[in-house]
């Protein structure tokens, strides 16, 4: 009995361990960044891909809300943060959308299988990836206004870009899967 409880808190401060790198991560890919209006061009994406390929749809998922919990709680680690306010107020500007679309993204991304086929990998990170950009522009249509060209301004600017990571990804993936090993 006591070996069994030794066993589950060890995997669990693993785990938790885990999780919190996972937040870092997240928050420095924040601040590399290439300003766009309205929203900046960041290397998150990539990082969502790689926390749902590395550590599989449960663990990943934990990771980002945990993540979405310490920027609602004021924590700098947005993009914009702090010199674009913090917390609940920089949360809920125009991207907002794109910050929702990480949960479904790193599901799909730790969720999925894939194999040595590189371009169904592609394919699927980029079904998972288009997400973030499906919940950023129904945000920014709501934020900024319908009217205005939402594609031009929330998905034309980073396509060529998150296609790029979605390749790197592609061709990482086996050394990426070799972190679920540890988790």
């Amino acid at each position: 009995m006591e070996i069994l409880k030794e066993i589950n808190y060890a995997s669990f401060v693993k785990k938790a361990l885990f999780v919190f790198i996972g937040t870092i991560l997240l928050a420095v890919s924040s601040k590399i960044k290439i300003p766009f209006y309205p929203v900046p061009m960041t290397m998150q994406t990539f990082m969502v891909l790689f926390i749902g390929i590395a550590f599989g749809w449960k663990l990943g998922l934990t990771t980002i809300f945990l993540y979405l919990f310490e920027g609602l709680i004021g924590l700098p680690v947005f993009s914009g943060t702090p010199e674009k306010g913090i917390g609940i107020v920089y949360f809920t500007g125009p991207t907002m959308g794109y910050l929702i679309g990480f949960i479904v993204t790193v599901f799909l991304a730790g969720y999925m299988n894939y194999n040595k086929n590189l371009f169904l990998n592609f394919i699927k990170l980029s079904f998972a990836i288009s997400f973030i950009y499906i919940f950023g522009i129904l945000w920014l249509g709501v934020f900024i206004g319908w009217e205005k060209s939402l594609f031009n301004l929330g998905i034309k600017p980073f396509l060529f870009a998150e296609l790029f990571k979605a390749l790197l990804i592609t061709f990482a993936i086996p050394k990426i899967y070799k972190i679920r090993k540890f988790v």
